[in-house]
């Protein structure tokens, strides 16, 4: 299913607010040294949509879990205070070591506090109080469920998790799709708008947004 039609993806990208020079080059060589991976990449206007967020909340303290070669990082550190931090939870060496030097070109790299290992041990280790402002989840789908229970616990009242491809294309519409992605998200789906910790909305942003308020 096209979420988004190709000329409204041109129409869109158009009319927010342009990538600098250090995100042109990070997507440039994503796609370059990464073709097959290159989808996880988010697309600049979602980009634009996290930094307005994290702006909007007041964020001072952020997440996030899957960091790939760091452009959700960077629009994320960007939204943040000078004195604001973002932890950047990811398995692999080889694509956030492009991150790393894509932070320090874009002068966010003092900000971001990156964790090699399983996200949920890193995201178990930290302390129950609800001290995070934002956290963003775009990792392995199976474990969204999971995730969104250890942060939305450390969660502070008026905090925000943005939890990105909700939609999956379209699989979570369809019961036909049975992999343990779709299967996951519809699970996760259900979950968000079914717990009363949060005020929740689902917005049709590239692959599907979901923005789940703390009360």
């Amino acid at each position: 299913m096209d979420i988004i039609n190709p000329a409204v993806s041109d129409y869109l990208l158009s009319h927010c607010t342009p990538a600098d020079d250090v995100l042109r080059d990070l997507a440039a060589e994503t796609h370059q040294a990464l073709p097959d991976s290159a989808g996880m990449q988010i697309s600049h206007d979602e980009g634009e949509f996290l930094t307005m967020l994290v702006r909007l909340v007041g964020a001072r303290q952020a997440v996030e879990v899957g960091v790939f070669t760091g452009y959700s990082s960077i629009c994320i550190a960007r939204g943040l205070p000078e004195d604001g931090r973002l932890l950047a939870c990811d398995v692999s060496e080889e694509w956030t070591s492009m991150a790393q030097r894509y932070w320090e070109r874009a002068g966010v790299a003092e900000r971001i506090d990156l964790r090699i290992a399983p996200a949920l041990e890193t995201l178990r280790a930290l302390p129950h109080e609800p001290a995070i402002d934002f956290a963003f989840i775009d990792a392995d789908k199976v474990s969204y469920p999971l995730y969104y229970e250890e942060l939305v616990v450390r969660l502070r009242p008026g905090g925000l998790i943005v939890l990105d491809n909700v939609l999956r294309a379209g699989r979570v519409l369809d019961s036909s799709f049975q992999g343990e992605a779709d299967v996951a998200m519809r699970q996760m789906n259900e979950i968000v708008v079914g717990d009363d910790r949060v005020d929740s909305v689902m917005l049709p942003v590239r692959d599907g947004v979901t923005l789940a308020r703390k009360r």
